[in-house]
């Protein structure tokens, strides 16, 4: 069941049955909030996507897309052609690697520097083109029209809408058994997306055989 944004405000308001003003101006904010949950709980393929960007002749930092979460993969392709892969380290076995970013040669290595930069080993001697597939933060239901969907509101709404129950209720300090009951509710419905994200979507049944579960 797909859900807009003003039938997700309107289902919160109404399934936890507060009409108080400060609550109601807050639920876009209980919203952002069990869309943070649901990121930072589950993989889902929907979270992935990949840039290009160019790497700059001794210059070791390629800065990161502003929608960066994490890395999957960085791959470079040189003006010659041939894609090759870096492999992810710590910033302190790049330091250690290449301590003389003077040095130039074919980055082998990458990390993540700070919030807003990789830094390559060895220092780039020539201009490469960077893929960078990553999980990224996509945009929010809030911030489109009362009319809008997202990937979670059309395929994860019943994540969305306990999640944005749960975080209403603690912000309201609401009865102990009205909040373990909309958090149980929400693990069930990431248990869900859990089988379905980090299960079902990456396998295939001619491979692997059906996706089983432990029994309980």
């Amino acid at each position: 069941m797909t859900m807009t944004y003003a039938e997700l405000k309107t289902a919160v308001e109404e399934w936890s049955e507060y009409s108080e003003s400060t609550f109601v101006s807050n639920i876009p904010l209980f919203i952002r909030l069990a869309e943070e949950r649901i990121l930072k709980n589950v993989q889902l393929s929907v979270f992935r996507k990949n840039a290009t960007a160019s790497t700059v002749a001794s210059d070791q930092y390629l800065a990161c897309p502003t929608d960066f979460l994490a890395p999957f993969s960085l791959s470079l392709e040189g003006s010659s052609g041939g894609k090759f892969f870096l492999e992810f380290k710590d910033p302190s076995f790049i330091q250690f690697y290449n301590p003389d970013s003077a040095v130039t040669g074919q980055p082998k290595y990458y990390a993540q520097y700070d919030v807003d930069n990789f830094i390559l080993a060895a220092t780039p001697d020539d201009t490469y083109t960077a893929e960078l597939h990553y999980m990224y933060r996509p945009a929010s239901l809030t911030v489109g029209a009362d009319s809008g969907t997202t990937w979670l509101s059309e395929n994860a709404e019943v994540a969305l809408l306990y999640g944005a129950l749960l975080e209403g209720a603690m912000f309201m300090k609401g009865e102990a058994d009205v909040i373990q009951n909309y958090n149980q509710r929400f693990q069930d419905a990431i248990a869900g997306l859990k089988m379905m994200g980090e299960a079902k979507e990456v396998t295939d049944e001619y491979r692997t055989g059906k996706v089983r579960r432990q029994k309980q």
